[in-house]
């Protein structure tokens, strides 16, 4: 990435490995998605968790052209996910708490990076998303944030924590109902805006 990125420590310390971590993770964007405009991180250990461990949030502001996707995790040791939706601003947003710093960093510039192919095929068309079709959840593996579900006509489907709606990944459970737009992923098929049917 060829654009100024912005490193911001708050309530840490600042530090040389981790702004090397996050510029070294911010050139890999341009494989995935190369008009973004503008790369800011934050680094951050909230002030009301430095007591109880030192839990690391990490904050990426993508400057994209088009519309806002949003993912937001709450600083939390299991962290739930609130999606919101797509709005007509111009940045991508991806925020990840974890107790590595490292790990965090990490895990942030790999859901940035799946939010750019995402926003990437949108923008050429590649993606025909299903809507508003029912399932049920098969599979959980809430440590790893993914699982799979089964649709009416028998076909499992892989979804990710960041695509249930209103974060609601840690209530999911194997049996729970759920509807989904389902749309082609780098490996085959994946749900996207799952939401629990109540």
């Amino acid at each position: 990435m060829t654009l100024p990125i912005q490193i911001t420590f708050r309530n840490t310390e600042h530090s040389e490995r981790i702004e090397a971590k996050v510029r070294q993770e911010a050139a890999k964007l341009d494989k995935f998605y190369s008009p973004i405009m503008s790369c800011r991180a934050v680094i951050e250990e909230p002030e009301h968790r430095r007591k109880y461990g030192g839990l690391h949030h990490v904050r990426i502001d993508l400057g994209v052209p088009g519309r806002e996707l949003v993912v937001k995790h709450e600083p939390s040791l299991h962290s739930s996910v609130q999606e919101d939706e797509e709005k007509t601003v111009k940045h991508l947003e991806v925020d990840v708490p974890h107790k590595n710093v490292a790990v965090a960093i990490r895990d942030a510039f790999r859901s940035a990076r799946r939010q750019l192919q995402d926003y990437a095929r949108r923008q050429r068309g590649d993606v025909k998303s299903h809507e508003n079709q029912q399932g049920q959840i098969i599979q959980l593996f809430p440590k790893k944030g993914y699982g799979f579900l089964q649709t009416a006509d028998g076909r499992q489907i892989y979804f990710h924590k960041n695509s249930v709606l209103h974060g609601s990944f840690g209530r999911i459970k194997v049996g729970s109902a759920v509807t989904f737009a389902e749309e082609q992923g780098e490996h085959g098929p994946q749900a996207s805006t799952v939401r629990i049917v109540r």
